[in-house]
C-alpha cells in the first residue's frame, strides 16, 4: 500500500479481527527453537515491555522507524528493534510503547494515533513479554536518537517487508548448536530474532 491513509484504515478494520498470533512470528523463529518455548507463552517471571512501530509518510510509501543498538547495551546489544522497552510498575503498554518511544527516538507522543496492539512475544533471552503497539503520524517525526542507547536510526518502508525477495536465512552457532535465522533485509541490515517475529505479524495483518 503506498497511501498511509488506506493503510491506516486498512488496520483499523483488521486489527477488529483474531490476530494471526504465534503462526506468524513462528515463521521467522530460530530453528532449533529452545526447549520448551513458545512466543505465546505468559510467564509469570517476565518483565513486561512494549514496542511501537510507528507509521508515517516516507519517500518510498507508509514507512517506520527501526534503531541499531548500541553494542555496550545490557540486552539485545548491536541488534535492530522497534523503539520500546521495560514497561514502569503498573504502566499500560500502549502508554509505555510511547514513552519509550519518545526516549529512544524523540517522536513527539501528541502526534501519534495508536490504532491497536499486535499479540504479546515472549522473548525468553532477556524474558521479557513484549506487547508491540501499532501507532500513525501524519508526517515524518523529527528524529532525535538517543545517543546512550541508539547507535543508528533506520527508516523502513512497509515495502521492503512484505517483498518476498528480502527475505533471507543465516546460520549461526548457539549453545554450541547450528541454527537457522530467518531475516528481512532492509538497506543491507538484517533484521531478525524478535523484532522480525513481531513484524512478520504486522506484514500479515497488512497482507489479510
Amino acid at each position: 500500500m503506498q497511501d498511509l491513509g488506506d493503510l491506516e484504515s486498512h488496520l483499523r478494520l483488521r486489527l477488529a479481527l483474531p490476530l494471526p498470533g504465534a503462526a506468524a512470528q513462528l515463521k521467522f523463529a530460530p530453528a532449533p527453537s529452545r526447549k520448551s518455548w513458545r512466543p505465546d507463552d505468559l510467564p509469570a517471571t517476565a518483565r513486561r515491555a512494549a514496542a511501537l512501530i510507528l507509521l508515517y509518510p516516507g519517500g518510498h510509501g507508509p514507512s517506520f522507524p527501526l534503531t541499531v543498538r548500541r553494542d555496550d547495551l545490557p540486552h539485545h546489544p548491536g541488534q535492530i528493534s522497534l523503539p520500546g522497552g521495560a514497561l514502569d510498575a503498573n504502566e499500560d503498554p500502549a502508554a509505555g510503547a510511547l514513552r519509550e518511544a519518545h526516549e529512544e527516538i524523540g517522536i513527539r507522543t501528541r502526534d501519534v494515533r495508536l490504532i491497536g496492539p499486535l499479540s504479546t512475544l515472549w522473548v525468553v533471552v532477556s524474558n521479557f513479554v513484549v506487547q508491540p503497539w501499532i501507532g500513525v503520524t501524519d508526517a515524518r517525526p523529527e528524529f532525535r536518537a538517543h545517543p546512550g542507547e541508539v547507535a543508528e536510526l533506520i527508516e523502513a518502508p512497509v515495502s521492503t517487508f512484505i517483498d518476498p525477495s528480502r527475505i533471507g536465512l543465516e546460520e549461526r552457532v548457539r549453545d554450541g548448536v547450528r541454527v537457522r535465522y530467518p531475516y528481512f533485509d532492509v538497506e543491507g541490515h538484517q533484521v531478525w530474532g524478535a523484532t522480525a517475529m513481531m513484524l512478520s505479524e504486522f506484514c500479515e495483518v497488512v497482507r489479510t
